[in-house]
């Protein structure tokens, strides 16, 4: 749907300077774009190295595991159908520390783990994923995932502020509080929306 409605967008842009006469408007802007896009993405990759690096020299450190650690109430509190100990909950932990440290980018990696343990943990409950002719559907623990990780509650909004200081921002990081505030109470919201529906009782209501 995307697809049709930036394919339609791009159109009308074309034909309406066409008609216009501000062709060669639309070109330098498409070529302005272009080179905007790559020292954007020069940029972007500079910042998610920085912070990868850093990653990496946590984990090794063990303060990864010790944050890991200090979160387990908190996901046993959400997801209290996962036993201690299944790998689950360390991939699902890495990715919540990911998206409160703002690495929106290297969170993804834990995220597809987190998923397909899950899946994995529906198979050892036998229950093989399939139901109403072959729908795929998630469990209950998938689905308060997957909201969990949308509504992503982030201290550090690094791509925002890398987006900002690459467009000139005179003070990139001023975003930070009002950042913390929206993703604080989304994420509240999402925690008492899961809860609602986990008691309930939607056991298996999302379909992929």
């Amino acid at each position: 749907m995307l697809n049709y409605i930036w394919a339609f967008m791009i159109l009308l842009g074309v034909v309406f300077a066409a008609f216009t006469g501000r062709m060669s408007e639309v070109t330098n802007a498409a070529l302005d774009s272009a080179g905007e896009a790559i020292s954007l993405c020069i940029t972007m990759a500079g910042v998610m190295a920085l912070w990868m690096g850093l990653m990496e020299i946590a984990q090794r450190a063990g303060v990864i595991e010790k944050m890991t650690k200090g979160i387990s109430p908190f996901l046993t509190f959400m997801f209290p159908r996962i036993p201690k100990g299944h790998p689950a909950r360390g991939y699902i932990a890495t990715n919540i520390i990911a998206n409160v440290l703002g690495l929106g980018w290297a969170c993804t990696p834990a995220g597809l783990k987190a998923m397909e343990a899950l899946s994995k943990l529906e198979e050892e409950r036998g229950n093989p994923g399939y139901r109403d002719g072959g729908n795929r559907v998630a469990s209950n623990e998938m689905c308060v995932f997957l909201v969990m990780n949308i509504s992503s509650l982030q201290l550090i909004p690094v791509n925002m502020i890398a987006y900002r200081s690459q467009y000139g921002s005179a003070n990139p990081a001023y975003i930070l509080a009002p950042a913390i505030a929206a993703t604080l109470f989304s994420t509240l919201v999402a925690i008492i929306y899961c809860k609602i529906k986990d008691g309930k009782g939607a056991d298996r209501a999302c379909k992929y």
